[in-house]
């Protein structure tokens, strides 16, 4: 089969698509054809050796795909030969087949085709959690979304619209916050251009956000929370700039503002059945039209080193996704 690979961890331009054994399914695994898998950002950093935790070398990345099982190993019963379905992998979705414990697979929800699928687990999976679990998002409040036009920006405004709540979308481009309007947000700010605490507070009649979504870090982190209300919430989503910020912690102290981490990664290996129930809630907005990856990009597997490196230096939006059998 083909695989993009990463030998050594470094430069992202050294991944290579090559010709690698087919993997054979042992007990508790489930190899699946690929259909799709989606880019996250977390994939970038991964080739590099900046996440938080590295696979053994040499190994393709991805993590995120949708496809039909294609063999199963002894104890598995979930799942068939010629299922359709999706999985979250540590890595190795970037390969016609891929293996994965079967824990990690999930029926595609009814609807969904293989794109839509790959596109689906990771960003809304994370951005439910968050909003939900982390910040206990309440019907009525606000939330500023930083990155609105990334991959978790958009599952951000699609669910807390869903929750009930009144969205401001930021983003750096204006096509980035008409994306940003066109899958549910109230406001918009281009923070590149305007004063993003000024603006803040003039749209919330000077009270602030309720709750901050910030997979971005960087520059805004710090003006995001200045930006928040009287005990708001702040979700430490990712660093996508580059830039982890240093936050003087005096700004908790002030307004009882709650500084949240987000490791959802974590948090399902830790709460299965939670994890379970959100899919479920999930794949019920999916079928009511409230949520929709926005997919941006469809590449080949020769170019999906290419499509990683945009998004890596956030030239995209939405969710792009690799096509290992075109």
């Amino acid at each position: 089969m083909k695989a993009l690979m990463c030998r050594a961890f470094g430069p992202i331009e050294t991944l290579r698509v090559e010709d690698v054994p087919s993997p054979v399914p042992g007990a508790g695994k489930v190899l699946i054809d690929v259909k799709s898998a989606a880019i996250n950002f977390p994939d970038a950093l991964i080739v590099q050796g900046l996440y938080q935790s590295r696979p053994e070398l040499p190994f393709s990345p991805g993590s995120e795909l949708a496809g039909i099982v294609a063999a199963v190993g002894e104890g598995v019963a979930h799942v068939r030969v010629g299922d359709r379905v999706i999985a979250l992998v540590g890595c190795g979705a970037f390969a016609q087949e891929c293996l994965a414990d079967a824990h990690q697979v999930l029926p595609l929800p009814a609807g969904m085709d293989f794109d839509l699928g790959a596109a689906f687990v990771l960003t809304y999976g994370t951005s439910l959690h968050a909003l939900q679990r982390i910040a206990k998002l309440k019907a009525g409040e606000t939330v500023l979304v930083l990155g609105a036009a990334g991959g978790v920006g958009i599952a951000a405004i699609e669910i807390a619209k869903a929750m009930g709540a009144r969205v401001i979308a930021a983003a750096s481009s204006a096509d980035k916050l008409a994306l940003c309007r066109k899958v549910g947000a109230d406001e918009t700010i281009n923070y590149a251009e305007e004063d993003l605490r000024k603006r803040v507070d003039a749209l919330t009649a000077g009270k602030g956000a309720d709750v901050v979504y910030d997979p971005v870090g960087g520059p805004y982190s710090e003006i995001a929370l200045r930006a928040t209300a009287w005990r708001g919430r702040f979700l430490v989503i990712g660093f996508a700039a580059g830039e982890i910020p240093k936050i003087p912690l005096n700004l908790a102290l002030l307004k009882e503002r709650a500084i949240l981490g987000v490791f959802w990664g974590d948090a399902m290996r830790r709460e299965p059945a939670a994890h379970l129930a959100n899919m479920k809630q999930l794949a019920e907005w999916f079928a009511s039209g409230k949520v929709r990856p926005v997919i941006s990009e469809r590449v080949p597997l020769a170019d999906a080193g290419a499509a990683i490196m945009r998004l890596a230096n956030r030239q995209a939006m939405g969710k792009l996704v690799v096509l290992p059998e075109a």
